[in-house]
């Protein structure tokens, strides 16, 4: 497996190797140890997987959630073909406004990290294009915001020749600089903190078991007491 960062600070994208043959293909979208390390670290502990199926033309974007909590996502294209766009929104990063996109279809099967705290969307170029995410964080209707994927001042890459089918969350959002106004963005700093204490409780040990609670007896101690306390004959 490949990875190469995105424009977009902490952003990485994967490229599997496929294996094809006569009954067809096998791939794996996501690899630990290709990811820990391009990443510096594992993969967040997933709360959620979500699934997408969209017909052409449709865009979902640009979303965020808000931080915190935040949330991480791991994203790759099951079926069809859609340009995965990745937007730097939070306050205070380097990359703060660049974005970056990723053709995902079934020739190089392409995936995607995004870290907390940047918007994403995308667009599906081909009819009953499926999309899978893995999600650091459970979803919360309250929590999910958007921006307008045609916000002039970002530029984003919606392909000429396709009539974008939002919906109306969508094409009612704010620009970017609205949300800024309105104190919607997360914060880079803020962003960065929630991923460092989500590492390091992946990566502590186990607590100890409590000196006041004994441990408890197997089942097989316990066969084994009740050999030995049969009277002999």
């Amino acid at each position: 497996m490949r990875a190469r960062a995105l424009a977009v600070e902490g952003a990485l994208v994967f490229t599997p190797r496929v294996f094809p043959d006569d009954r067809g293909l096998f791939l794996s979208p996501f690899q630990e140890a290709a990811f820990t390390e391009a990443h510096g670290g594992p993969l967040f502990p997933v709360a959620q997987s979500n699934h997408s199926l969209s017909r052409r033309g449709v865009v979902r974007g640009l979303h965020f959630t808000v931080t915190p909590p935040g949330t991480a996502k791991y994203v790759h294209c099951a079926r069809g073909a859609a340009l995965d766009i990745v937007v730097d929104i939070r306050v205070g990063s380097p990359t703060f406004g660049r974005w970056d996109a990723v053709l995902m279809d079934q020739r190089d099967h392409r995936a995607a990290y995004l870290p907390v705290g940047v918007g994403h969307a995308f667009v599906a170029l081909e009819d009953d294009t499926v999309m899978s995410y893995l999600l650091s964080e459970s979803y919360v209707p309250e929590n999910e915001l958007a921006l307008s994927v045609l916000d002039p001042a970002l530029g984003l890459p919606v392909p000429r020749g396709i009539e974008p089918v939002l919906s109306e969350r969508d094409r009612t959002a704010v620009t970017l600089a609205e949300a800024r106004r309105q104190g919607l963005l997360p914060e880079y700093a803020r962003c960065r903190e929630i991923e460092r204490d989500a590492a390091s409780a992946r990566t502590a040990p186990p607590p100890p078991p409590h000196p006041s609670q004994p441990s408890q007896p197997s089942h097989a101690s316990h066969a084994a007491r009740r050999r030995t306390e049969r009277p002999l004959p």
